[in-house]
C-alpha cells in the first residue's frame, strides 16, 4: 500500500514538474515582452565623425554601438588614454553604450591565431589582452573574433594543429580578460572567406577546448546562410553558448534589404530567451549610412512585433 502510494505520488509530482516547465515556457512566450537590445557597427557610418555617427544611431533607436578598432587606429596600443575617454564620452553624450569590438585583427601585421610560429602566437595573445583593455576603457565587455585572414590555416598547418594553436593563444589571453571583465565571442564565418571554424559546430568545438566561461559564441546571419542548417536551427542548437548576434542579410546589406525573413529568427531568439545584443553589421554600404541604419532597425522592430 505504502509502495503504491509512493509511486503514484512520484508520478503525480513528475507530471506536475513537466507541466510547470511547459507552463513557464508558455507563459514566457505568451506574456513576457521580448525587447531585444539593438546596436550597430560603427563602420556602417564610413568616414562620419564619431559624434555625428553616434547621434544618428541613437536617433534611429539604437542603444548600443559596436566598434571596429581600425576605424580609430590600426593598433589599439597607439590609442591614448585621452582618446579612449573622448570616444567613451561621445557615446555617452549620444545615449549609447559601447558594447563590443569586432574586426579585432583587421589591418594589423604579424598577428595570427593559428600560426605555427610560437612567437607570432605569443604576440597575438598579448594583443588580445590589449584589445580587452581597450574594450574595457571604452565601456564595453565583449570582443568578437571574426578576422578571417588572421585565423586561416596556413600551408602545412593541419586542422588539429589549428585547434591546438588557437586554444593556446586564447587561453594565454584569458587572465587579462578575467582581470578587466571582458568576454570573447568566436564568430563562425563562411567557408568562402576562411578555412578555420567556418561553421557553428566547429566554433563550439574550439570553445569546448578553451573551456572557459569567458569564451562563448556569436552567430551572424550572412555566415549562417552558408551552413547546411537554418539560422533558426543553429540558434536553437547553440543558444546556451550564444552571447551576441549579428543581424544582416545574405546580400551583405542590412536586415530587410534582401530576402531573409527575420520573423522566424527573432521568434527563435525569443524562444531561447536570448538576452544579448542584436547588432547590425553590413558589408555592402551602397544604400548609404542613413538608409542602412534607419531602415534596418525599423524592419527589425516590425519583425519583433510579429513574434509571439
Amino acid at each position: 500500500m505504502h509502495s503504491q502510494f509512493s509511486r503514484r505520488t512520484f508520478l503525480a509530482t513528475s507530471a506536475a514538474v513537466v507541466a510547470s516547465s511547459f507552463d513557464a515556457t508558455s507563459s514566457f512566450a505568451d506574456n513576457t515582452p521580448f525587447r531585444p537590445r539593438f546596436s550597430i557597427c560603427n563602420e556602417t557610418f564610413r568616414d562620419w565623425p564619431f559624434d555625428k555617427a553616434f547621434a544618428f544611431a541613437a536617433e534611429c533607436g539604437y542603444k548600443g554601438i559596436e566598434i571596429a578598432p581600425f576605424t580609430i587606429s590600426n593598433y589599439v596600443t597607439d590609442v591614448s588614454a585621452g582618446k579612449r575617454q573622448e570616444i567613451r564620452k561621445q557615446a555617452k553624450a549620444a545615449g549609447l553604450d559601447i558594447i563590443a569590438l569586432h574586426w579585432l585583427l583587421a589591418r594589423t601585421k604579424g598577428l595570427h591565431l593559428t600560426s605555427p610560429d610560437r612567437d607570432v602566437r605569443r604576440k597575438t595573445s598579448q594583443y588580445l589582452g590589449d584589445l580587452a583593455r581597450f574594450c574595457a576603457d571604452l565601456g564595453g565587455d565583449l570582443l568578437v573574433f571574426g578576422s578571417p585572414r588572421q585565423r586561416n590555416l596556413q600551408e602545412g598547418v593541419s586542422r588539429d594543429d589549428g585547434f591546438k594553436f588557437a586554444t593556446e593563444v586564447i587561453q594565454d589571453a584569458l587572465p587579462v580578460l578575467e582581470k578587466v571583465n571582458v568576454r570573447l565571442a568566436l564568430e563562425p564565418l563562411s567557408h568562402r572567406i576562411t578555412n578555420f571554424f567556418a561553421t557553428a559546430d566547429e566554433a563550439v568545438e574550439l570553445i569546448k577546448r578553451i573551456d572557459s566561461p569567458r569564451c562563448q559564441l556569436i552567430l551572424d546571419c550572412v555566415a549562417m546562410a552558408s551552413e547546411s542548417k537554418t539560422a533558426v536551427e543553429l540558434i536553437r542548437q547553440h543558444h546556451k553558448r550564444l552571447v551576441h548576434f549579428h543581424a544582416n542579410d545574405p546580400n551583405s546589406q542590412g536586415p530587410g534589404f534582401g530576402k531573409l525573413d527575420f520573423v522566424p529568427i527573432f521568434q527563435a531568439l525569443r524562444e531561447v530567451k536570448f538576452s544579448g545584443w542584436v547588432s547590425v553589421e553590413v558589408f555592402d554600404y551602397a544604400p548609404g549610412p542613413e538608409r542602412l541604419a534607419k531602415e534596418s532597425i525599423q524592419y527589425m522592430k516590425k519583425c519583433v512585433a510579429k513574434t509571439k
